[in-house]
């Protein structure tokens, strides 16, 4: 089976938004090489994993617009303290349902590709790129060729949000989807109201997800 998680861990390690996985999906060389943000999940994130990692940004956004967390900043330099997903919960299968958790991961892979590809389509040249990028992952063959293979699907907007079993998953989704994209283009942004509103996720609980994304990134160079 392929391990879709050690994949979205490799994604957000290269650094998540478009500096890697804009280029891989939608077709932005120059910023897959050089960068065009240069910013990635800090540290305290990545330890978690791919899906764990997702699920900790979600998970403390959720907290805190449903009240659970008012004692969290939202805003400043100094990057929010993450919360740990509990295990069984739906924000992570428990451990034992492999199942589960491999639906899940593919399910933000796919939702990292589909965000990435908002603005642009690959030519030769970019193609070359991302696949030499690809080749460079630290994931078996057979994880690579997932990942292309996923790459050059189409992108169905109805398959993620029929992904979406639950708020909880809705809103890691969204994080997932934010995490592959510079919100800089008015066609990223298009993509991201879209998705919230197919998602019916609420304005705060948006709002406190990009706080939490925003404060968990930093400078990767």
């Amino acid at each position: 089976m392929t391990d879709f998680n050690k994949i979205l861990n490799q994604l957000l390690e290269s650094g998540a938004a478009s500096s890697f996985t804009g280029g891989l999906a939608g077709g932005l060389a120059g910023s897959m090489l050089a960068g065009k943000s240069g910013r990635k999940l800090g540290k305290k994130a990545l330890k978690l994993g791919g899906m764990a990692a997702i699920a900790a940004l979600a998970y403390t956004a959720y907290k805190k617009y449903s009240g659970g967390g008012a004692s969290l900043p939202s805003s400043g330099s100094s990057p929010q303290p993450l919360l740990y997903a509990p295990e069984g919960s739906s924000f992570m299968p428990p451990p034992d349902n492999t199942s589960a958790r491999a639906d899940l991961s593919q399910t933000l892979v796919r939702a990292m590709i589909a965000a990435a590809r908002a603005d642009k389509k690959l030519d030769s040249e970019e193609s070359q790129a991302i696949f030499g990028r690809i080749d460079s992952l630290d994931v078996s063959p057979e994880e690579k060729s997932a990942l292309i293979e996923e790459m050059n699907h189409p992108v169905d907007m109805d398959d993620i949000v029929r992904a979406s079993t639950s708020p909880e998953v809705a809103a890691e989704i969204y994080t997932a989807s934010l995490l592959a994209i510079d919100v800089d283009h008015p066609a990223e942004s298009s993509y991201l109201s879209m998705l919230a509103a197919r998602l019916k996720m609420p304005r705060e609980l948006v709002e406190e997800l990009h706080r939490q994304v925003e404060g968990q990134q930093e400078a990767a160079f």
